[in-house]
């Protein structure tokens, strides 16, 4: 259809971009529920593997979904009654810890120490000090601080929320994959619904594998760490054993991320026992060799090949767009899109 008219032919452009822009303010909106979404959807393909697996010993798919979520569910509530109350204590002990840290900056030994590394007319440190308390201590400051709180607070509830409303929608997933993806397939012309589903199955087993090893060098380097800081009597291990597996989920940059949090947080809690920091910092500089070097192309090997410029890339990329989601899953992703253009791509391109 022509359309003549330019005040049609505008108010039809306008209107395009009025829906364009609902289109985009609605998936703004839902940036949080997507997230949600594709966190559990990511985390079923990585225990459909499981259930695959159990399906080839002879157990009924029923019975092996029901042993994985039961397995799931178990470890879930044994995280919260076994490990959150060590960590809640620990916590606390580390918040003492850097409180009575914090305190004794305030001594004047430390402050003339420190002004002794930069001039009085660069940057008065006693006169910055007393600037720090005034704030904490002006009434009118109180409902920003209070507010901070609150905010932090909020931030808490909405994890635990989000933590479990992921949970649900993994228990979902699992018990329905297989449907999902064939009603996805019926969507497909005929012609090519064959290799369309083949395709898909090799996606969905490489997701399913690295999440499967992803969260396995996760456990070991917590688990490692765990048994390193406790033999070391290093303070707070159960804390920063967590802090370890929680960095190790993200690939490429979590293990190096979380080990300096590890290592600096050692040094702020030990100062005057250099021992313990630096023999925590060669520990993790020897295991990142491992785990780089042996570890995890080990465990990858049979999840996903991509070469390791495009790892980087594409954890870069999708930690910018999706943040913390979008590096867990940009390798598979990646891997995902060379499957593709291998198989449907490059065969094309040499049939003309």
């Amino acid at each position: 259809m022509k359309i003549h008219n330019p005040f049609r032919l505008g108010l039809l452009a306008g209107l395009g971009v009025l829906v364009a822009l609902v289109i985009g303010g609605a998936v703004s909106e839902l940036t949080t529920i997507l997230t949600y979404v594709g966190a559990a959807l990511f985390i079923s393909l990585g225990l459909d593997p499981v259930v695959s697996w159990l399906e080839n010993r002879k157990v009924p798919r029923w019975l092996a979904i029901l042993i994985v979520l039961v397995a799931v569910l178990g470890a879930f509530v044994g995280v919260i009654f076994a490990i959150v109350p060590l960590l809640v204590s620990q916590t606390a002990s580390l918040i003492n810890s850097l409180t009575t840290y914090l305190q004794s900056v305030t001594t004047q030994q430390f402050v003339d120490n420190l002004q002794s590394l930069v001039p009085q007319n660069v940057f008065d440190v006693q006169q910055g000090l007393n600037a720090i308390v005034d704030f904490l201590t002006n009434p009118d400051n109180v409902v920003t601080i209070g507010g901070g709180v609150l905010a932090v607070g909020v931030a808490v509830g909405n994890g635990v929320f989000g933590t479990i409303i992921v949970l649900i929608l993994t228990l979902y997933f699992t018990s329905s994959i297989n449907n999902v993806k064939r009603a996805l397939y019926q969507i497909v012309p005929a012609s090519n619904r064959e290799k369309f589903a083949d395709l898909t199955e090799q996606i969905s087993q490489s997701v399913g594998r690295y999440v499967i090893g992803q969260f396995t060098l996760a456990a070991l380097n917590g688990i490692l760490s765990f048994i390193f800081l406790s033999i070391i009597g290093a303070p707070l291990p159960a804390v920063f054993a967590f802090v370890a597996f929680l960095g190790s989920i993200i690939p490429l940059v979590g293990t190096i991320s979380g080990s300096a949090i590890i290592v600096l947080a050692q040094l702020a809690l030990a100062p005057t026992s250099p021992s313990t920091w630096i023999t925590t910092a060669i520990y993790y500089i020897v295991y990142m060799q491992v785990e780089a070097y042996l570890l995890s192309p080990r465990i990858m090997r049979r999840a996903v090949r991509v070469p390791g410029v495009i790892v980087v890339i594409a954890a870069l990329v999708g930690g910018t767009l999706l943040g913390v989601l979008g590096a867990l899953i940009a390798i598979p992703v990646a891997a995902s899109i060379l499957l593709i253009i291998k198989q449907v791509v490059v065969p094309r391109q040499n049939m003309r």
